[in-house]
This record gives structure tokens, sequence and C-alpha cells, in this order.
């Protein structure tokens, strides 16, 4: 249920914003047409928008969740130096190593001649 209020303040702040980018262009068309000079925006058009980007960013920071350290020591403070360079992507089991044991059998080439006429 939370989130469910958390998403229409998030929703609510963004089309209250859009709302207030597309009052301030109204005004800057009015200015031009009336050919007046554009000072600021005013001051309904101001609040509107800094508001909506707080309720926004209220909505945004509850349903992202908890943040995350920057420091990448709070991460690796958990870990031994052995599983920190473990990183299974990088496993390769089948290398030239094996050639060096003493039970290795190499596999059997056939000739290019061999191939041809089979």
């Amino acid at each position: 249920m939370a989130a469910l209020i958390h998403k229409l303040f998030l929703l609510a702040g963004l089309l209250s914003l859009f709302h207030a980018a597309y009052s301030a262009a109204q005004h800057r068309s009015y200015l031009r047409i009336t050919e007046q000079k554009f000072v600021s925006l005013p001051i309904d058009i101001l609040t509107q928008g800094i508001v909506s980007l707080f309720v926004a960013m209220y909505g945004i920071m509850h349903i992202a969740g908890d943040f995350k350290e920057i420091r990448a020591t709070v991460d690796l403070e958990n870990k031994s130096w052995e599983t920190v360079r473990n990183i299974p992507s990088f496993y390769v089991f089948n290398h030239r190593g094996k050639a060096l044991s003493p039970n290795y059998v190499p596999p059997v080439q056939k000739s290019s001649l061999e191939e041809i006429h089979s």
C-alpha cells in the first residue's frame, strides 16, 4: 500500500513538473506576442516547479529503496582476500596446462590426406 502511495507521489510530481514547464513556455509565448521583455517567471509557476520537483524526488527516493554506499570499501570489508578475486566468468577449464600432466594423452589427429579420402 505504501508503494502505491509513493508511486502516486511520483506521478503527481512529474505531472505537476511538466505542467509548470508548459506554463513557463506559454508565458514566454505570451510575452513574445505582446512584445514585452522577459524579466522572470511569475511566482506561481516558480513555486509549482519547485514544489513538484521536491514531491517527485520524495517519490523516487522511497520507490528506489535503500541507497548503497558510494565507497567500494564498504562492500569489500565483508569479503576475504581469497573471494575478492573469485570471478566465475573468467574460469577456464580447457587450457594448455593439461599438456604438462604426466597422464595427458594427446588427441589423435587425422592427416590431411585421410580427411580428403574419407
